[in-house]
């Protein structure tokens, strides 16, 4: 049975997007949306939805280290309602702690110069969110992360 994702890690500038293949082994990037005063950046993420035709949706929530929320979780959550109120689809929200610095890492590894992180770490972060998702129901069996109501 085929089931797609998207991974969202969203930011005050830009939001990265990641989807699973069919078979949920692999996470792919997708795309980086600007995101714009007007909302036309949850209207390019809801036709991403409807284009991969993801079952559910899983949206990075960024923790303080300490495990607390501040502003950036705040936005986060009200972003999942709202994606969750619009789309009709599940969302669930996964802590998100570290996932840049892994992106960061990874595009170095890659070969990809410093100064050309910003337009692709956030669909690398939101990679790497969807893989923890992935690695996480395979090993465990269990759904990830917090549903959004």
């Amino acid at each position: 049975m085929s089931r797609v994702s998207l991974a969202i890690d969203v930011g005050a500038a830009r939001i990265g997007v990641a989807r699973c293949d069919g078979g949920r082994v692999l996470a792919l990037p997708v795309e980086t949306v600007r995101v714009d005063r007007y909302d036309s950046h949850l209207d390019r993420i809801l036709d991403l939805i409807e284009e991969w035709e993801a079952a559910d949706i899983y949206v990075g929530l960024p923790l303080l280290m300490s495990g607390q929320e501040g502003r950036a979780a705040h936005m986060a959550r009200r972003f999942a309602r709202r994606l969750r109120a619009m789309s009709g689809r599940p969302v669930f929200l996964v802590d998100e702690r570290l996932t840049t610095v892994q992106a960061h890492a990874a595009l170095h590894e890659a070969g990809r110069a410093g100064r050309t992180h910003r337009s692709v770490v956030d669909q690398a972060s939101a990679v790497v969110l969807l893989d923890h998702v992935l690695d996480t129901e395979r090993r465990t069996g269990e759904p990830v992360g917090l549903p959004v109501n």
